[in-house]
């Protein structure tokens, strides 16, 4: 009895877990690119990376307790590129990668996602006017990155970080993507290794 019940609670979870991932799959796997500075289409870090931030939701997902799944898995995958971010120095060729790891990130919880100055100076443990002075000289970056272009004054597309500086309308959920499925399947094989024994490991992302 207490393996049946077990094996239902499994199997319930990672139904739960991959209708989450079926529906913001795609915007989560977009703003770990956006932090990655790969173009679209070589997203091969970016997996990685999001992997790594959904098999800590689903090791959570049984105490996640009413909490928001995509804003645990965003605040864990800021974390996660926050601790990581010297790898990603290099210029990729994608549409941040001009900016310095610290500057995607910030640009990204604050323009993509749309977080508040305060919760994402809370998330990276900055003063809000380091979060500030941060986003405006990645959006002056992007500006004038543009205005070299010739594209100054150009409606970006959806799911790309806006020039100005209000956040991007779109939702936090997007179409699910091949590389997104992946990612899940990854990450659910990844929490599922990891046990009841994965809480403190998972417990030391946000």
């Amino acid at each position: 009895m207490v393996r049946e019940r077990r094996a239902a609670r499994d199997g319930r979870r990672a139904r739960e877990f991959e209708a989450f991932v079926a529906g913001a799959g795609g915007r989560l796997l977009h703003a770990a690119t956006l932090l990655t500075g790969e173009p679209t289409g070589d997203t091969e870090a970016a997996e990685r990376l999001l992997t790594a931030a959904l098999a800590r939701t689903y090791a959570r997902w049984d105490r996640l307790r009413g909490e928001d799944p995509y804003d645990h898995t965003r605040r864990t995958l800021a974390a996660l590129f926050a601790h990581r971010g010297h790898r990603y120095r290099r210029p990729r060729g994608g549409t941040l990668a001009r900016l310095t790891p610290q500057e995607r990130l910030v640009l990204v919880l604050r323009l993509y996602e749309g977080v508040a100055e305060e919760q994402t100076a809370a998330a990276l443990g900055l003063p809000v006017e380091r979060v500030r002075a941060i986003c405006t000289r990645a959006v002056t970056a992007m500006r004038s990155a543009a205005a070299r272009r010739g594209t100054t004054g150009t409606r970006p597309s959806a799911g790309t970080v806006p020039s100005g500086g209000t956040p991007s309308s779109a939702g936090p959920t997007g179409p699910t993507s091949p590389t997104g499925s992946r990612a899940a399947t990854r990450a659910t094989e990844a929490g599922a290794d990891a046990g009841a024994g994965a809480e403190a490991g998972a417990g030391a992302a946000p």
